[in-house]
């Protein structure tokens, strides 16, 4: 066990985490503030069109994963993450061209391919002792560079919009460099089963979670509903400013990366997911109906604090439960397929919240995604966690 610690947490990781940090900083930065704010106030474009352009970005993103995972049971690591990353960065090139609707459309399409490898590869790294507490890791630094990249932006906006995307592109291109220096392994050395009894396999781990299929779906999609509405509805429903939108991002980004780790630990330590879960998502569902009602900007800082902290509680517990359903010696494909299961829901949401947008107003956006999390709590204090098998174990209690 030190020998893996001390491999989790070497040079290579360390480099791995890094590319993650750029490449979702830039992520961060594209989908929370540059579409929505870029699209509606300079193109002057409606939610259901930028609904539209995220979604676009996260189907190119979801139906790849498989491909990808499939790729990395094969190929080195390093040309499948820079390939990507090289497609990535031509997608946000493009951007600052995109003047017209479908222009905008497919280059936010064409940088969503290349967001699956290097989160893949990550996900293919994990090792079964500390599963809670290395997802709490690796959140953290995708919640701090996914958190980060929309206020930072959202600054640079207000005094230029070239500026903006010279750094955007700038921190593309380091993330391309930084990949030539990453291992030529491929995500895994084992002796490769036949395709057919890999998909033999997964079929059989699939049929025994298909109860938690639409939990997967449906929470993904609530989540990514609010994508594009939310620099809207700050401005329109809560009546903050730019600053302060920026400081609710922070907070609860802050509380979200702090709250990683030690919920990842105390997973681990409990050996059980399904009260996190449970709690998680209800404590979710509770402060989006909060903010829904516009309060005063002090209380919606108490409600940011909330959302990241009942966020930090369910990413490690939610993975580590997935992870039970990865068959071994085809980790790749077996994470590609369950990250495409799951980006259905981020594929329908940005377009479904743009259109209840465009129909209601931001506000209704808000009160469903917050209904749809409150069910999904629901639905996993009723779920029969005794259930569920890993290797013949109960997974959760």
């Amino acid at each position: 066990m030190p020998t893996k610690q001390k491999r989790w947490f070497g040079a290579e990781m360390t480099l791995i985490s890094i590319i993650m940090f750029f490449v979702e900083f830039v992520r961060g930065a594209v989908l929370v503030s540059l579409l929505p704010i870029y699209g509606a106030k300079t193109l002057g474009l409606s939610p259901d069109v930028i609904g539209v352009a995220i979604s676009a970005h996260y189907i190119t993103d979801t139906l790849l994963k498989i491909a990808i995972g499939y790729l990395l049971d094969r190929f080195s690591m390093r040309l499948i993450v820079q390939v990507g990353l090289f497609i990535s960065l031509i997608g946000v090139y493009l951007l600052q061209f995109a003047d017209l609707p479908w222009m905008f459309i497919g280059a936010a399409a064409i940088y969503g391919i290349g967001m699956s490898p290097i989160w893949i590869v990550c996900l293919t790294k994990v090792t079964e002792g500390q599963r809670g507490t290395q997802m709490g890791f690796l959140y953290t630094i995708w919640f701090v560079g996914l958190g980060s990249g929309p206020i930072v932006c959202n600054i640079l906006l207000d005094y230029s919009s070239s500026f903006t995307y010279t750094l955007l592109v700038s921190l593309s291109v380091l993330a391309c460099l930084l990949s030539m220096f990453m291992s030529k392994q491929r995500a895994q050395k084992r002796e490769r089963m036949p395709i057919r009894e890999q998909l033999g396999v997964l079929r059989s781990r699939m049929s025994q979670m298909k109860l938690l299929l639409p939990g997967m779906i449906l929470q993904t999609m609530g989540a990514s509903m609010l994508v594009p509405i939310l620099p809207a509805f700050a401005e329109n429903r809560l009546g903050i400013t730019g600053t302060q939108y920026s400081v609710l991002l922070t907070v609860g980004g802050a509380c979200a990366a702090a709250g990683l780790i030690p919920m990842g630990k105390l997973s681990d330590k409990l050996g059980g997911r399904k009260w996190f879960l449970v709690f998680g998502f209800g404590f979710f569902a509770f402060a989006l109906y909060m903010l829904a009602w516009g309060l005063p900007f002090w209380y919606c800082l108490l409600i940011a604090v909330a959302l990241g902290l009942s966020y930090a509680s369910v990413l490690p517990s939610w993975n580590a439960l997935l992870a039970a359903y990865v068959p071994p010696k085809q980790e790749g494909l077996g994470w590609g397929i369950l990250s495409t299961v799951e980006g259905v829901g981020v594929m329908i949401g940005p377009v479904a919240g743009g259109l209840l947008a465009t129909w209601n107003g931001e506000t209704t956006v808000v009160w469903f995604s917050a209904a749809l999390f409150g069910l999904i709590g629901l639905f996993y204090l009723w779920f029969p966690f005794h259930a569920l098998r890993a290797g013949g174990t109960a997974t959760n209690k």
